[in-house]
């Protein structure tokens, strides 16, 4: 019989919580980058409309527009 599954020495790992914790930060970035986006975005073109769309594609603007910006 073989065993495919990682051997761990003592205390088990919980898993779950380092889930729990990553994906909390993962929430935060995605938050707080729409924001800045959002932000940037109407700063620059004074559009609600704009700003909007921008937030969705949150980090990705945030990239664009340091890098055409820079």
């Amino acid at each position: 019989m073989t065993h495919s599954g990682e051997v761990h020495e003592g205390e088990p790992v919980q898993r779950t919580e380092q889930r729990v914790v990553i994906k909390e930060y993962v929430k935060r970035g995605a938050s707080f980058g729409s924001a800045l986006a959002m932000v940037i975005s109407y700063t620059a073109n004074k559009s609600i409309l704009w700003a909007i769309l921008h937030g969705l594609f949150s980090w990705l603007y945030v990239l664009y527009f340091a890098i055409t910006r820079a």
